[in-house]
C-alpha cells in the first residue's frame, strides 16, 4: 500500500486511483502550517488581519511580511510559504500595471484573482514544477463594490463575506459563522476579525505581531498604525 501511494505522490501530473493529486494536497498542508490570516468585509470596504507569530524572540517583527499592497485598489494577506506568495504578488502587480497602461483603468478585482488562479492552476498540470505552497486572501474595491476572495494552491477561488486561512482556520470560521453581520462598520469588522484571531490563538493576542490592513471607498489599501492596532486589541481583551 505504501509503495503504491509513493508512486502517485511523486508526480504532480498523475492522479491516484481515487482521484487525488497528492502534491496539491501537500501544498495545502503547507498552508495549514502557516500563520492565521483573516479577512472581513464591511459596508464599504474590507479588513485583513494577520498574526505573524514569531518563531524566535530575536526576530524583528517588522521584517516579516504577510500583507502586500498590489495596487491602490487591491491588496492581499498570505499564509504558507512567504517566498511563493511574493512571486504571486509580483505577478499580480504586473497584471495591474499592464491593465492600467493598456486601458487607463484599474483591473477589476475578480479579473485579477482569476488571472492569478489560472497561473496557479497551470502549476498543477506540468511535470518538473510544483504547486505554490501558499493561500491568499485578496481584498479590493472596484466599480461593483468591495470584494474578498480566497485562493488555494490548486488555483481554486471563492468569494467570502468573512474568511480565514492558515492554522486555526476552523476556529476562525466558527466565530464568523456565529457573529458575522452584513453592513458592519469598519470598527465592527476589525473587532470581529480580532475576536476570530483571538479564538484561534487561545485568547492570547500580542499587539507587536498583529498587522491590520484596510481598504475602503474612502481610502487606498494600507496598513494601520501599530498604536491603533494596539488600541483595538486592548478592546478585545
Amino acid at each position: 500500500m505504501q509503495a503504491g501511494h509513493m508512486a502517485y505522490d511523486r508526480a504532480i501530473t498523475v492522479f491516484s486511483p481515487d482521484g487525488r493529486l497528492f502534491q496539491v494536497e501537500y501544498a495545502r498542508e503547507a498552508v495549514k502550517r502557516g500563520t492565521t490570516t483573516v479577512g472581513v468585509k464591511f459596508k464599504n470596504g474590507v479588513v485583513l488581519i494577520v498574526d505573524k507569530r514569531l518563531s524566535s524572540k530575536l526576530i524583528e517583527a517588522d521584517s516579516i511580511e504577510k500583507i502586500f499592497k498590489i495596487d491602490g485598489h487591491v491588496g492581499c494577506a498570505t499564509s504558507g510559504l512567504v517566498a511563493d506568495a511574493r512571486a504571486l504578488v509580483d505577478k499580480a502587480r504586473v497584471e495591474c500595471q499592464v491593465n492600467t497602461f493598456n486601458y487607463d483603468e484599474e483591473l477589476a478585482v475578480a479579473s485579477l484573482v482569476k488571472k492569478l488562479c489560472d497561473f496557479k492552476q497551470s502549476y498543477t498540470q506540468y511535470g518538473g514544477v510544483r504547486p505554490f505552497g501558499t493561500a491568499m486572501l485578496i481584498a479590493g474595491i472596484d466599480a461593483s463594490g468591495p470584494h474578498l476572495y480566497e485562493t488555494d494552491p490548486s488555483g481554486a477561488m471563492m468569494a467570502y463575506k468573512a474568511g480565514g486561512i492558515g492554522a486555526g482556520r476552523n476556529e476562525v470560521m466558527e466565530v464568523f459563522e456565529k457573529d458575522y453581520k452584513d453592513n458592519m462598520t469598519e470598527k465592527q469588522a476589525i473587532n470581529l476579525g480580532l475576536k476570530a484571531l483571538s479564538a484561534a490563538n487561545d485568547n492570547n493576542l500580542k499587539a507587536e505581531v498583529i498587522e491590520i490592513a484596510v481598504i475602503s471607498t474612502e481610502r487606498e489599501f494600507g496598513t494601520l498604525d501599530p498604536k491603533v492596532v494596539s488600541g483595538e486589541i486592548k478592546k478585545i481583551k
